[in-house]
């Protein structure tokens, strides 16, 4: 079993940034992918930002947010700057693992969701 710990949401003024982080905990796995999502107020989840193989933004946060994780793969970040109040959302992490004893299984597991809102 995996489990994902968000932290580093808040609230932030136009212009300003943040960074999130997202602890991943567990025995005996291998992180496939982790990403980002995020919700805002009568709008679908999104994908804001993928780290796999390949790094890929949504349109709309490119040049602007970066992701990334720690050498032991186990935390992944999203550095989020010049933040707009479109950006308001609840911020989910995801993480796409396999497990070493069933590496033909994929398994996804969720944050528990953090709070960022810009104000203007």
């Amino acid at each position: 079993q995996v489990q994902l710990v968000e932290s580093g949401g808040g609230l932030v003024q136009f212009g300003g940034s943040l960074r999130l982080s997202c602890a991943v905990s567990g025995s005996d796995y291998t992180i496939r992918a982790m990403d980002w999502y995020r919700q805002a107020p009568g709008k679908q989840r999104e994908l804001v930002a993928l780290l796999s193989s390949r790094t890929l933004y949504a349109d709309s946060v490119k040049g602007r947010f970066i992701i990334s994780r720690d050498n032991a793969r186990d935390t992944v970040y999203l550095q989020m700057n010049s933040l707009k109040p479109e950006d308001t959302a609840v911020y989910y992490c995801h993480v796409q693992i396999q497990y070493s004893n069933s590496s033909a299984v994929f398994y996804n597991y969720w944050g528990q969701g953090t709070q960022v809102t810009v104000s203007s």
